[in-house]
């Protein structure tokens, strides 16, 4: 309760500070110093409206709502640190105080630089990074296996069911033996799912799926998803283990979840190569203790922009990409899809080819 009280209250702080520059920095005075302000202040409600009405909205204006809300908090964090540069700037006589005061060239340089970032990354978003990866085993293998893992999808009021179709190809171009998805299907509601059957994208896959709930499907409905999922024909783990062509799949529960086995636990007693799908990578050392050969989690999206990669690299022991503890090698995905808007700066959205091959 603590952290949320000082979480708004920084949001009001921060929120404000943000007005009171674009109130400073507009020109033509007090009614086009208003409209900025308010414009910004609409923006700021239509984001916290998504959380709250979206399901209760027309489709098309939920998916409207959504998409524009969520852009807000990216806009909210690079005019933060634009103003708090400017600001330094000004002190330091770098930058002219006419630049932050009635400046017409100030506010459309701030509006072009956040416009600009805005667009580039929503193209880089909109570009899917093919990782691929080769592990040897001396454990027997029924055949060489090539498997497609993914996290994050976040399918619903932004990424739509056209969306996932493009995915879909992308699966299926690899010809993979086998589909691994690390949570995070469902975004937060289910409502555009279920009513667009997008379970039916899901059977043009060409191979085996299996999932494991993420922290989202609880934010959703977890028994819903569930139902969802068994339509969908994807296979889900739940604190469970499933044996392919040699290769034994544990798919842990989420943090989320009241109980949840050790990885120990849900290792033991298996002799082929072993695969660990935890949505959250959190104490990594528990699959290195536990004789895992590869774990494949995603959750953290890298922050989605920078510099909140920033912090997720501090959070957590390896916030993307490959790792290794001992003999398990570990792959953190930055996500397939994305949480909010489609937009990514200094990170990127991926999927990751992995090969299982014999000495």
């Amino acid at each position: 309760m603590k952290f949320l009280v000082l979480f708004a209250a920084l949001d009001i702080i921060l929120t404000g500070y943000v007005a009171w520059h674009l109130w400073r920095i507009a020109p033509m005075g007090w009614y086009f110093k208003m409209t900025v302000t308010a414009l910004f202040l609409l923006w700021t409600a239509l984001f916290f409206l998504c959380f709250f009405s979206l399901d209760r909205m027309p489709m098309r204006l939920a998916t409207v709502c959504y998409e524009v809300g969520t852009t807000w908090l990216i806009a909210f964090l690079y005019l933060q640190i634009i103003f708090i540069l400017a600001d330094i700037a000004s002190l330091c006589h770098l930058l002219p105080k006419t630049f932050l005061k009635d400046s017409a060239t100030g506010l459309l340089s701030i509006v072009a630089v956040v416009t600009l970032l805005l667009v580039l990354g929503g193209f880089h978003y909109h570009h899917k990074y093919r990782e691929e990866l080769t592990i040897t085993t001396p454990k027997p293998l029924d055949k060489p296996l090539t498997i497609v893992m993914a996290s994050d999808l976040h399918l619903g009021y932004h990424n739509r069911k056209a969306e996932l179709a493009r995915w879909v190809e992308l699966i299926n171009a690899e010809h993979p033996d086998a589909v691994l998805i690390a949570g995070d299907i469902i975004d937060r509601s289910l409502r555009p799912i279920l009513q667009d059957n997008y379970a039916e994208v899901f059977h043009d896959i060409h191979a085996p799926v299996y999932t494991v709930f993420g922290n989202h499907e609880y934010y959703s409905d977890i028994r819903q998803a569930e139902r969802f999922f068994a339509d969908a024909g994807i296979i889900l783990l739940k604190d469970s283990v499933a044996h392919f062509k040699g290769v034994d799949i544990i798919g842990r529960n989420d943090k989320m979840s009241k109980r949840r086995a050790t990885v120990s636990d849900l290792a033991a007693g298996l002799d082929g190569f072993t695969i660990l799908l935890d949505h959250q990578p959190y104490n990594l050392e528990e699959a290195e203790h536990a004789g895992i050969d590869f774990q494949f989690s995603g959750h953290t999206h890298r922050g989605q922009v920078w510099p909140i990669s920033w912090i997720t690299d501090l959070i957590y022991e390896k916030s993307w990409g490959h790792h290794q503890r001992g003999h398990t090698r570990y792959y953190i995905s930055s996500g397939l899809g994305i949480w909010g808007a489609k937009v990514r700066i200094g990170t990127r959205s991926e999927y990751l080819v992995l090969h299982i091959q014999n000495v």
